[in-house]
């Protein structure tokens, strides 16, 4: 005859999704109660996919119907709900290098062992497929909400460029944009308590609707060194100050490019500027990039630096410490 804690030792052999263990041993599954043939759990489903949660119901059912005494299997799913932070990547103008940045802070962060989704919020122009090797990926639904594309970087991730064909033009007006990034947001997200964000550039309707709807718990903002980008991305801080949304600090993109040939280094866009920005506005200095064609060539090879080693790394995993210090100093 079967007992409990025989059934608790066979479901103690599946292996937590998570790493943690067995089912038992990681408190994934309460002990089971067994008697006259029927075998009743509680199976704690917390941060899980839709799909891992089918993947390991399965187990459980498997492992349960291969003792003979058993006849009736009882699973009751529970859950906690996830408490999950959007940081928003955000810059006053395009071209100044706020994708590439989401995109390699993400995977920072995930390498640093955080639970992280990357979320392309530009509707009409969405450039993480091609960053983050995804393209012609396409998500799937359950329960009507998406369940992200899984990438070899180990960031889950969700882009219009993933639900519309490759070319396509997005011509919607603002509402339709809000309801899209609603969707991307709301996704069934599993583990990931962290979002990063990557905005459209400027301060549109986009902008407006994922403040009002889903405040983020802190943005970044991305600027080259010149004037003109400094004096555009004062404005994404100010529509970012005026929604009460902490301002986490200024990254400094194309500082600096340094001559593969004599070494020599040259500052076509400026050096300093962002950094003397976020000094004179009371934020926070976050770290500069340098225009490296290394960066260009990775990104449109969808592979991000920041999945390697090497100097431009290093200044991608330095933002990703300073971002991670900030989130402690908040609670987590």
């Amino acid at each position: 005859m079967s007992d409990a804690d025989t059934l608790a030792a066979l479901l103690d052999t599946i292996a937590d999704p998570h790493g943690r263990g067995g089912l038992i041993a990681s408190g994934r599954v309460s002990a089971p109660r067994f008697s006259e043939g029927k075998v009743s759990l509680i199976l704690d489903v917390t941060g899980l996919s839709g799909a891992e949660r089918d993947a390991l119901d399965k187990a459980v059912h498997a492992a349960l119907e291969s003792v003979p005494d058993v006849t009736d299997i009882r699973i009751a799913m529970t859950s906690e709900k996830v408490g999950r932070r959007l940081i928003a990547i955000g810059s006053g103008k395009g071209g100044v290098g706020k994708s590439t940045l989401a995109a390699n802070l993400a995977v920072a962060l995930a390498r640093m062992g955080r639970e992280v989704g990357l979320i392309d919020a530009d509707i009409y122009g969405p450039s993480q497929p091609r960053l983050m090797d995804s393209e012609g990926a396409r998500p799937t639904a359950k329960d009507q909400k998406l369940e992200p594309v899984q990438t070899r970087f180990g960031v889950p991730m969700l882009s219009m460029g993933h639900l519309v064909k490759p070319g396509q033009a997005v011509a919607w007006r603002g509402p339709m944009a809000g309801n899209a990034l609603g969707q991307l947001i709301d996704a069934d997200w599993g583990a990931c308590d962290l979002l990063i964000v990557d905005l459209p550039p400027g301060t549109g309707d986009v902008q407006l609707s994922m403040i009002q709807k889903h405040k983020p718990a802190g943005a970044i903002i991305v600027s080259t060194p010149q004037d003109l980008a400094l004096i555009d991305a004062a404005r994404a801080i100010d529509l970012f100050n005026q929604s009460t949304v902490p301002i986490i600090g200024l990254v400094e993109n194309m500082a600096g490019y340094q001559c593969p040939k004599c070494g020599e280094i040259s500052d076509p866009f400026g050096h300093g500027g962002a950094e003397a920005a976020a000094v004179q506005m009371g934020h926070e200095f976050l770290g500069r990039i340098p225009l490296d064609i290394a960066i260009r060539t990775a990104s449109d090879a969808g592979d991000p630096p920041a999945a390697g080693d090497g100097p431009v790394a290093a200044g991608f995993n330095a933002i990703a410490q300073r971002l991670i210090a900030w989130l402690d100093k908040q609670g987590g």
